[in-house]
């Protein structure tokens, strides 16, 4: 059964989630990167979408205008773009914004695992390479905001339908999976070493 998340998402949605679970979003989530993070923790400016209760996508979209409709817009492809970019932001981003999902590509460090615990918040990846899929899973674009940021940058508030998967790697409780498999990771491979090195170690 698959696990679905609807915005606005409360910190009692999220505390049943741990690290490897898969999830899928219905409601809406904003394209928020690098400029928009800046714009609110270093300039002070207040976010022009109320993120309380919500969800970002860390993304640089290709986005195409509709045609003889005013200000209206379709996603034609909507990859993630790579969290760890965002790790100096997130912590106060996600403290000021009330965010509750973070979804991007790759984990996040300390102080977003932080704030995820604190905050009751969570970070998702999304598998990179499907940006076509996570488009056709946009069943419309809202509205804009910060458009002279230029397409990628811009917050493109977005309706989803079961947007994903989603593979939680931050959950509520301090656990992050990329550090832990790390841990196992290093073990393996120093084993791996130390056997090797037996093999060859007649080789001067």
């Amino acid at each position: 059964m698959k696990k679905i998340l609807t915005t606005p998402i409360s910190a009692s949605d999220l505390e049943g989630l741990n690290v490897g679970d898969v999830v899928y979003l219905n409601g809406h989530i904003v394209t928020c990167r690098d400029v928009a993070h800046r714009r609110l923790i270093e300039y002070g400016r207040e976010l022009p979408v109320d993120l309380q209760g919500g969800a970002i996508f860390h993304a640089g979209p290709i986005v195409r205008k509709i045609e003889g409709e005013e200000n209206k817009f379709e996603m034609v492809s909507v990859g993630p773009t790579t969290s760890m970019r965002m790790e100096k932001f997130e912590k106060e981003f996600i403290a000021r914004t009330g965010v509750k999902l973070v979804v991007g590509k790759g984990g996040m460090g300390k102080e977003t695992m932080e704030a995820c615990q604190e905050h009751k918040a969570v970070h998702a990846v999304f598998p990179a390479g499907c940006a076509v899929l996570a488009a056709k899973e946009v069943e419309e674009i809202e509205r804009a905001e910060w458009m002279d940021l230029g397409m990628p940058e811009t917050l493109w508030v977005c309706r989803v339908k079961e947007f994903g998967p989603l593979i939680i790697s931050i959950d509520t409780h301090g656990n992050n999976i990329f550090e832990q498999n790390k841990v196992i990771f290093n073990e393996r491979r120093d084993q791996i070493v130390k056997e090797i090195s037996e093999k060859v170690k007649y080789i001067k």
